[in-house]
């Protein structure tokens, strides 16, 4: 009989969740993930082999599993910060910035941050226009975050907070907020995922040093911010 880990069973599971991302965080600065084995995790996450297969058929289905619960937190919290309109665009960006990099801290979000070699949460970045076929790909918890990101952007478009983007007016996302460019990329969209890369650069910092936690998320911020400063 496996030992419980807490009080109840979903206690249990999510007790044993938290020891996987912790194990694989401490294994993957041990050793490239392709010579990491089930084995290996069951052995640091101080399981049993045919236990570890309940959470997981194989590594990969492992980690990406790890990484979407890791995320759904993040994505509830950047969705909620998001729908304030009273707030001023700026100061939920600001937010979202500091919601983003701190959860990046997290041992279940840092596996979205170590991309090494192979690793199968590095297809979790790869956005998908609408309608493309999903396939196998996971779901993409930063293009919820992007989603939100946008319309926060929109919305200080809108208002005057920030600058006319990409030849996108204030005007223009008010009204006819569909028009794009010759790729059918809207100035606010490929602002935002040219800011995502800011963001992906500081969880990877992070993820090797938490504790510049606060000095990375005041960079960011300024970063964010002077990209949509309007100019005199």
């Amino acid at each position: 009989m496996p030992k419980i880990r807490g009080a109840s069973i979903e206690e249990h599971h999510e007790r044993v969740w938290a020891d996987l991302a912790e194990a694989l965080r401490q294994l993957l600065r041990e050793r490239d993930y392709g010579s990491l084995t089930m084995g290996h995790i069951a052995a640091r996450a101080g399981l049993a082999r045919n236990t570890l297969y309940n959470y997981g058929r194989d590594k990969d289905v492992l980690v990406r599993a790890l990484a979407q619960r890791a995320a759904r937190p993040l994505v509830a919290r950047v969705a909620a910060l998001a729908a304030q309109p009273s707030v001023p665009a700026a100061e939920r960006l600001r937010e979202i910035v500091a919601a983003v990099l701190e959860a990046s801290t997290e041992p279940g979000m840092q596996l979205m941050f170590q991309l090494g070699p192979g690793l199968p949460v590095a297809d979790c970045f790869e956005e998908r226009s609408a309608g493309e076929p999903r396939g196998d790909a996971p779901e993409n918890p930063f293009h919820a975050v992007a989603v939100e990101v946008r319309q926060v952007v929109r919305d200080g478009v809108a208002r005057g907070e920030f600058r006319d983007v990409g030849g996108v007016s204030a005007a223009d996302e008010a009204g006819t907020a569909g028009a794009g460019g010759m790729d059918g990329t809207s100035g606010v969209d490929l602002l935002v995922e040219l800011l995502s890369g800011v963001l992906r650069s500081g969880g990877e910092r992070l993820g090797r040093d938490p504790s510049l936690l606060a000095a990375t998320t005041r960079t960011a911020q300024d970063i964010v911010l002077a990209s949509l400063a309007r100019h005199p």
